[in-house]
Parts: structure tokens; C-alpha cells; sequence
């Protein structure tokens, strides 16, 4: 399949404090969602006689950037999420997000999921882009060759 549209993209955060759609709907900017694995799965190393050795790295740990636009009321759902995780290290770290295209069948499961911030805010002539973003223990991806 050739196509591609942001409307079959569909994304949630749920955790202490609630649920929160952040795919289609959520008033996303344009540039969306991105997940990002932070470690390479292998480490070469080669030896002072040129020998080479391959090693796995175990880590499936990624991170998650959610681009909002500045009067998208899904911000305001976020900051209180976050507020309500950050009182307490029971709340902290306990989100799953999953995101999926539903057309092409691509997925992506993270959980172990905290806030990495709150985002950076301007004030401006023009409304911003929020960008929030989230660290995962655990990211599981699996694209797809879609239909």
C-alpha cells in the first residue's frame, strides 16, 4: 500500500490519573509522534588483531515524543496527569502508551512509561507546538508491510 494517513494512527497513555488518547483526534501538530530506541542492539568490538566480536544488547528501552498543538485541550489533560504522578513514587513510571496504525497494522507497546519532562512553553506571536515527551523501560515495536 502506497498511502498513509495520521487519521488511522492511534495512540493512548494510560496510567495513574487516567487515560488519554494522543493519536487522531488529540490535536496533534503535524509532525505527530515519534518512538526513538535509545540504545543500538549490538555493540561491535574488535581486538588489537583485527578479530571481531558481535554483542546483543538486551535493552529495549526507548522514548516517546508527543507533539501537541498550544490550544489542544489534550494538554491540559497531560499536565494533570503529570502533576498527579509526580506526588507520589507509587504513581511514577506506572503509564503504558500503545500506538498503532490500524490500516497498515504496525505497533508499538511501551510499558514502564514516566514523563520526562514538562514540556518547554512559548509565548509568541504565533501559537507553539507542546512536545512532550516520556521514557519506556520497555518498548516493543513491529511494523508492518501494510495492505
Amino acid at each position: 500500500m502506497a498511502t498513509w494517513s495520521f487519521t488511522n494512527f492511534a495512540l493512548t497513555l494510560t496510567g495513574p490519573g487516567g487515560a488519554i488518547t494522543l493519536g487522531d483526534g488529540s490535536g496533534a501538530a503535524k509532525e505527530g509522534a515519534t518512538f526513538e530506541f535509545v540504545e543500538n542492539k549490538n555493540t561491535m568490538t574488535i581486538g588489537a588483531d583485527g578479530s571481531g566480536m558481535q554483542s546483543l544488547n538486551a535493552s529495549t528501552a526507548g522514548k516517546i515524543t508527543v507533539r501537541l498543538l498550544k490550544t489542544s485541550p489534550t494538554n491540559g489533560l497531560l499536565s494533570a496527569m503529570y502533576a498527579f504522578q509526580s506526588t507520589s513514587s507509587a504513581n511514577w513510571g506506572q503509564n503504558v502508551m500503545a500506538g498503532s496504525d490500524i490500516v497498515r497494522g504496525e505497533q508499538y507497546s511501551c510499558q514502564q512509561v514516566a514523563f520526562s519532562k514538562f514540556p518547554n512553553n512559548t509565548y509568541a506571536m504565533d501559537g507553539n507546538i507542546l512536545e512532550w515527551n516520556f521514557d519506556a523501560v520497555l518498548m516493543d515495536a513491529a511494523l508492518a508491510t501494510g495492505i
